[in-house]
């Protein structure tokens, strides 16, 4: 069942040297107990997607067009006082750097007391008890004495830890996990990344994973959506992504991650350029500028999405050029 449906999302900052496009035309939608993995380079419009969703975009940023649904009710034009009803309690965020996500000024558990305050009708009392319980079930030791404690007395991965609690304390129905393991080093993002799909399995809640990092997508994603300059490249299960990817950006990102099973020590292949200027954007495809692939109609005109396998879509002239994408879903069986 379909918990969320983002459909035709336009999300622009307004700023003195023009309109920066910064999502362009996204749709998805997001099925109940999945984890949908978004990205792309820095740019792509990862996080402006995740803070359209709930609406906490800071001026000059606006949604300019499209919807928003959450189990068919719509988001877009809701008031704040409104979305603060949906936000922590239907779709909570986990900040890409706790250090500045948590109030170095108030205890951990005074922060943890006022999320539960805030979105459930619980008092003071079974607020604390409820976030007792959230410090033990995220893994950390000794829960009473850390509710006494300020963000700079824990380590990264315990910050981590606890806004992971913060994010989960009332139960909602959707995690947008906004980058939670860049700044961690890899045993401890392992560490996150496992207890967050254990959680997932437990409350039966949807995740949204958005990062740069193919391999967490690869771990823990059951589709994706790969984008690129606020427009999605291509998108399908991640099997499909990984094994039969069919946009030359997507490839470029694959060939980007290092081997370690690689014996001929091959070397890595960046993809060449810069991400172009949302103030200017082209009016073909937004990656054609850095593609070694690119046609002269990949400089004129933007590419649709065309079905390239039975749960695969791609936007990129070379499908069409190769004769390898339908207009309609294809069967199953039908290779990519």
């Amino acid at each position: 069942m379909n918990l969320l449906n983002v459909k035709d999302l336009h999300t622009s900052f307004f700023t003195p040297a023009g309109e920066v496009k910064a999502v362009n035309g996204l749709s998805f939608s997001l099925d109940e107990g999945k984890v949908l993995g978004i990205v792309g380079e820095s740019g792509s419009g990862k996080s402006v997607t995740a803070y359209s969703i709930l609406q906490i975009l800071t001026s000059p940023g606006r949604i300019v067009s499209g919807s928003i649904q959450l189990r068919g009710e719509e988001l877009v034009g809701k008031t704040d006082e409104e979305m603060r009803k949906i936000r922590g309690n239907k779709i909570s965020i986990i900040f890409q750097d706790p250090m500045t996500s948590l109030n170095p000024t108030f205890t951990i558990g005074n922060q943890l007391r006022e999320a539960i305050l805030l979105h459930t009708s619980r008092n003071r009392e079974q607020a604390h008890a409820r976030a007792v319980e959230m410090l033990k079930l995220v893994g950390i030791s000794e829960p009473e004495k850390r509710m006494h404690q300020y963000a700079y007395e824990l380590s990264g991965g315990m910050r981590q830890r606890v806004m992971i609690a913060m994010a989960l304390a009332c139960e909602p129905d959707i995690l947008i996990a906004d980058e939670p393991t860049t700044a961690l080093d890899v045993t401890i993002q392992a560490q996150i990344l496992e207890l967050m799909l254990k959680l997932q399995k437990e409350l039966g809640m949807a995740i949204i994973m958005i990062t740069h990092d193919m391999g967490v997508i690869a771990s823990v994603c059951d589709e994706v959506i790969v984008m690129y300059a606020g427009s999605v490249c291509e998108r399908g299960t991640t099997d499909a992504i990984f094994y039969h990817p069919k946009h030359e950006y997507t490839k470029g990102l694959m060939r980007s991650i290092p081997d370690m099973n690689d014996d001929d020590k091959t070397r890595l292949v960046p993809i060449t350029g810069t991400p172009i200027d949302l103030l200017h954007v082209p009016p073909g495809c937004p990656f054609a500028p850095r593609c070694d692939r690119a046609m002269k109609i990949c400089l004129k005109e933007k590419p649709k999405e065309y079905w390239v396998g039975h749960d695969h879509l791609s936007a990129c002239w070379m499908n069409v050029r190769e004769g390898r994408c339908f207009t309609e879903r294809p069967d199953e069986g039908v290779a990519e």
